[in-house]
């Protein structure tokens, strides 16, 4: 699978420690986590908040390991705050990842948030866009999309999530639609479609040819229920392991690996789940999500 085509498999340092709640793998070091992922057999990683923010240093020890950086997430304030304000913000941190050899961004707006506010239920009380407001994030996605890649040959790719203003499959739909492909690309990511209802191998499916940054995450339904009986927030969740890796939830990968290889996907695929690393000891979880991969695709 994906012969001859350049796919990458990377995985996200919110395994190790967790930039949201920070008391998750405090413990844990830059230098444990990137020598684990090396020691799991990835090249790729994204970009944590211990990680150093000198170009030269952190090369410098991703190199020791075979590692690189892939992405980093940017939020995005295109429907509540002055288009420039988030671009200046912007081109920093595209001019960071250019530095270090980074093909995409993945951008969130994280305008009316839900997601890290500790006690709003993720099921509950999400934002809806007005026409004007989603006429401001969708011209505003495209002048940051051209920025990045124009100037600095970095692509950037939207990143649906729960709790945030694009979270549901209509809520994509409306997205994609309303941008111009060759300037705002999709960030598929199987655990946030699977944990708001949508089918990821639908959505996989239905955008395929706009995809140009994936993250592998899977989830644990009963997890996900026992969020939304007892009205839990996303962070809430999180501690109690909604997320799992590839192979270990519910998600059924083979179909969704089959649809980007016939799209000619190429790139990274990035393994993210962030869950207590005091209950799922990241290392292992990294090798069981990475044999799961190489007998999935033969990568």
């Amino acid at each position: 699978m994906f012969e001859g085509k350049e796919v990458k498999l990377g995985i996200a340092p919110i395994a190790w420690t967790n930039d949201d709640l920070p008391d998750l793998g405090k413990e844990n070091t830059f230098e444990q986590c990137v020598s684990e992922m090396a020691l799991a057999g990835y090249t790729g990683s994204e970009v944590g908040n211990k990680y150093p923010k000198d170009p030269e240093v952190l090369k410098a020890a991703l190199s020791l390991r075979g590692v690189e950086i892939c992405n980093a997430w940017f939020s995005t304030f295109l429907i509540s705050k002055p288009y420039e304000e988030t671009e200046k913000e912007f081109e920093k941190h595209v001019s960071f990842l250019s530095q270090m050899g980074a093909k995409v961004v993945g951008v969130s707006e994280q305008s009316h948030s839900t997601q890290g506010i500790q006690d709003q239920p993720v099921f509950e009380g999400k934002y809806v866009m007005n026409e004007e407001e989603w006429g401001l994030l969708c011209q505003g996605l495209d002048r940051l999309g051209k920025l990045s890649l124009e100037k600095y040959g970095v692509a950037l790719t939207f990143h649906h999530h729960m709790g945030t203003v694009v979270q549901s499959a209509e809520e994509v739909e409306r997205l994609m639609q309303g941008t111009d492909p060759a300037y705002v690309s999709l960030l598929f990511d199987s655990g946030h479609f699977a944990y708001c209802g949508e089918d990821p191998v639908e959505m996989v499916k239905r955008y395929a040819g706009r995809i140009k940054h994936v993250h592998l995450k899977d989830i644990r339904p009963e997890v996900v229920e026992k969020v939304k009986a007892e009205k839990m927030s996303f962070l809430a969740g999180v501690r109690a392991g909604a997320f799992t890796v590839p192979g270990d939830g519910c998600i059924t990968f083979a179909p969704i690996f089959k649809a980007l290889e016939e799209s000619g996907y190429e790139g990274y695929m990035v393994v993210e789940a962030e869950q207590d690393p005091a209950k799922a000891n990241p290392l292992a979880y990294a090798i069981q999500a990475r044999k799961y991969i190489t007998e999935q695709t033969g990568l």
